[in-house]
């Protein structure tokens, strides 16, 4: 992250984003496949992380692939769209809307002050091993002798997709194939990012 000045003198907290450029790999049809949807390739992977159906798909490239379907509710169509065509950083424009999704930080196994906010034990009056335990869980009652689903507790964290929306794009800059995107973005440096126009 960074910070940039618009031509006011505002000041805006922005997360930088190189845009590979994509391949268009594959079209859907609603006739052919039962929905429409646009598969596109980029970037570079190792081999081992892919099967020979995929290297051969992509002609022995080692791209990662993503497929994005047509949103039919809001009367997107594919019209246009053809195999081969590059889709790159011009196709953002400062000041448009898009939703990011990525995947955060792994943080390990965490207790659960960390992981869910619990505020601990006192630390006064005898106090002395129980100051980040998470207490009693319940199992009284008609639940008893077991652990209700979704209870709170420690466990790993992080290392979930997560998605922020309604996030500005700041600037383009089409030389470098960079954006800039106002706000934090879940993920370390190098996390691959799906920036996508807001729904």
């Amino acid at each position: 992250m960074t910070q940039v000045f618009d031509e006011k003198g505002t000041c805006f907290p922005v997360t930088i984003l190189r845009v590979t450029p994509l391949v268009v790999t594959a079209v859907k049809s609603s006739e052919k496949d039962g929905y429409d949807a646009v598969q596109v390739a980029g970037g570079e992977q190792k081999e081992s992380r892919l099967g020979k159906a995929d290297l051969g798909h992509q002609g022995g490239a080692k791209r990662y692939v993503k497929e994005f379907r047509a949103r039919a509710s809001q009367g997107e169509k594919l019209d246009g769209v053809e195999v081969g065509a590059t889709i790159d950083s011009s196709v953002f424009a400062p000041g448009d809307t898009v939703t990011v999704s990525a995947i955060s930080k792994g943080k390990g196994f965490q207790g659960v002050v960390k992981r869910h906010g619990f505020a601990g034990d006192m630390a006064s009056h005898g106090r002395k091993h129980s100051l980040r335990a998470p207490g009693s869980i319940g199992g009284g009652g008609r639940d008893g002798g077991r652990v209700i689903k979704g209870m709170r507790m420690a466990g790993r964290m992080g290392s979930d997709r997560i998605t922020v929306k309604n996030l500005k794009i700041v600037q383009v800059n089409a030389e470098e194939n960079t954006i800039l995107v106002k706000g934090a973005i879940p993920g370390r440096k190098g996390t691959l990012v799906e920036v996508r126009a807001a729904a």
